[in-house]
């Protein structure tokens, strides 16, 4: 199984090589073409989902305009936590921005886990602590910082400025494409 999952995992919990085997090999593989959703509006998320190649994009629509508000790289995770755990309905669409393929762990698997590998719970446990802490930090950015500083915080971050077209980077930041330009025009 994926170098990348076995090293997603491992770095929230220990396990042995026969768990960490077992584990890994839950996990089903899909190809998604560019555009293809894994989750739209309305739907329940009932997976677990690993980026083994290409990026996906979480967001949401309000007055019929995309806000983007997480994206998912190669070794990454996507996923909306709260229809995943309350198993609602979600308000989101999960969507690949460019060809993918995905390692799915399914909520009914993961569930088995728990009662074969107890270990799991401690791993789903920080996932979920890495999670809502980076959430913290996106909504605490949102609030505090100019959209300018939240833009030249993404240049940090080379992933965000190669893959994801400026349309979503504006939505992700809070702004229009429009504002996105002139904040662009102005650093340079």
């Amino acid at each position: 199984m994926s170098a990348g999952l076995k090293n997603f995992i491992s770095q929230y919990v220990k396990l042995d090589e026969a768990e960490l085997e077992d584990i890994a090999g839950r996990f089903k593989s899909r190809k998604i073409a560019k555009n293809d959703f894994l989750l739209s509006e309305g739907a329940v998320c009932k997976d677990l989902v690993f980026v083994q190649e290409g990026c996906l994009r979480l967001y949401y629509v309000v007055d019929d305009i995309e806000v983007s508000v997480w994206f998912a790289f190669k070794n990454s995770s996507a996923i909306d936590i709260y229809s995943f755990i309350s198993e609602k309905p979600s308000g989101y669409f999960l969507q690949a921005i460019e060809d993918s393929e995905i390692l799915y762990l399914p909520k009914a698997e993961l569930d088995r886990l728990y009662q074969t590998h107890p270990k799991t719970q401690e791993m789903i446990r920080r996932f979920w602590e890495d999670a809502i802490l980076t959430l913290i930090d996106r909504f605490t950015a949102l609030q505090r910082d100019s959209a300018e500083q939240r833009y030249l915080d993404l240049l940090t971050k080379p992933p965000y400025i190669q893959k994801i077209p400026q349309k979503y980077l504006a939505s992700f930041i809070g702004v229009t494409p429009t504002s996105l330009s002139r904040i662009r025009k102005n650093i340079r």
